[in-house]
């Protein structure tokens, strides 16, 4: 069993997948993908919805497709793949230990790794939602799965909390196989999914949506019976007296992502409390040299396609730093800081290298809230260098302004911050 790679890649997912495929064709020889799932293809498996790859294919593709895309690339490139193996930790010395039934637990020695172990949902006991405790109540993703994958129909009168994609994905593969949608609620005063996935997931089927409404009881003895909702105050705090109450079976959360970084954590990368992903530079390596995180691991993406750019890149660095043997370290007076101003929750990569910078910096961030007619403001030291002009901004959808190596020279050494600016603000 050969145990020194050049790269190894931490999960076979849409991220993992394209990382290991750009190292390899940026010179990496030795490559290791490993995954702890029993095949490739991570999350993507059980999307059997279309909508994939419309950027980086320029068609519509389900996800099993997409990642079968990539699956296929792999033959004749040489990189190894080990599924069913669970990592248990990476050192900073780029040792990664894992444990399977074929070798058993064993050490593998890294010359770079990448990072791609994707996110997880949060769950019922992540929000403290109120009531008894009966059997129905599951996050989407485990619906999904249910369904998809292992062919279980999970319920028959559905009510969904939480907004986010997965969830409006959901609400139509129910419909579609024959359960009653009751409502969709969301906690906000806005939807955390695409536009798209509204009218195609509620708006198609009359299925209702209940903006600033939460989950407030919770009643079933052994299965679900009924579900309260309540509307919210500005303070997100529930509204006394205009309780709702749903009598169904099945009770679905999709309330937000977690990057999945305890890996990332005990190998003493910094994480950004904003993101829960890993501090990374442009070309996605973290703060620990030689190890890079990319996907959904360092922060929640809307589309696959994004996640498959974002970790070419993390992929190609990766193969260039063993190549170079590391690279050149970087000192204050070359280094960009970026910082998210008023309005804006968080902002990736949050350091730039000016001299490890090509032509270009792609900055990605999402907003606070919603806003019309509005500027995205770039600035460093109260001098604007850019001010783009946005219709619509939401915080379902990622944003992303272009940073020229010009504009980079010129701020190096400072800190850069990109805001949300609002008729009336100065």
């Amino acid at each position: 069993m050969n145990r020194n790679y050049d790269v190894i890649v931490v999960g076979g997912g849409p991220a993992g997948l394209a990382a290991a495929l750009e190292a390899n064709k940026n010179g990496a020889e030795r490559v290791l993908i490993i995954e702890r799932d029993k095949e490739l293809g991570g999350i993507l498996n059980q999307c059997i919805h279309n909508g994939f790859g419309l950027h980086y294919f320029k068609e519509q593709l389900t996800g099993p497709e997409y990642a079968q895309r990539f699956i296929d690339m792999l033959e004749g490139t040489g990189i190894e793949v080990k599924t069913d193996t669970m990592v248990l930790s990476v050192t900073p010395d780029k040792k990664v230990w894992a444990m399977n039934t074929e070798d058993g637990y064993c050490c593998f020695n890294a010359g770079a790794v990448v990072l791609a172990m994707g996110c997880r949902e949060r769950t019922r006991g992540a929000i403290s939602i109120p009531g008894e405790r009966p059997s129905g109540v599951f996050t989407a993703g485990t619906a999904q799965r249910y369904i998809n994958i292992e062919g279980y129909m999970v319920g028959k009168k559905v009510l969904i909390l939480g907004s986010g994609d997965i969830g409006l994905i959901m609400a139509r593969r129910m419909t579609l196989e024959g359960a009653k949608v009751l409502a969709v609620c969301e906690l906000m005063p806005y939807s955390n999914g695409l536009k798209r996935n509204i009218a195609q997931c509620l708006d198609d089927y009359g299925i209702p949506l209940y903006l600033s409404h939460t989950v407030t009881d919770i009643k079933g003895k052994n299965r679900l019976e009924s579900v309260t909702v309540s509307r919210v105050d500005e303070n997100l705090a529930p509204i006394p007296g205009t309780e709702i109450e749903f009598d169904c079976d099945t009770l679905l959360l999709s309330v937000g992502l977690i990057p999945e970084n305890e890996l990332s954590r005990n190998a003493g990368v910094p994480i950004d409390r904003r993101t829960n992903g890993a501090v990374v530079w442009q070309d996605r390596q973290t703060e620990i040299d030689g190890i890079f995180a990319c996907g959904n691991v360092l922060h929640v993406h809307d589309l696959v396609d994004f996640v498959t750019k974002e970790s070419m890149i993390a992929g190609r660095a990766a193969a260039e730093y063993v190549k170079n043997g590391g690279f050149p370290e970087t000192t204050a007076e070359n280094t960009v800081s970026l910082a998210a101003g008023n309005g804006v929750s968080y902002v990736v990569p949050q350091k730039i290298a000016v001299e490890r910078t090509e032509k270009f910096v792609e900055a990605f961030f999402r907003v606070r809230t919603t806003y019309k007619d509005s500027e995205i403001v770039v600035r460093a030291d109260g001098e604007e260098l850019n001010v783009i002009k946005k219709s619509q901004l939401l915080p379902a959808e990622m944003e992303r302004v272009v940073l020229p190596k010009a504009m980079l020279q010129k701020a190096a050494g400072k800190e850069i911050t990109i805001e949300v600016r609002t008729k009336g603000d100065n």
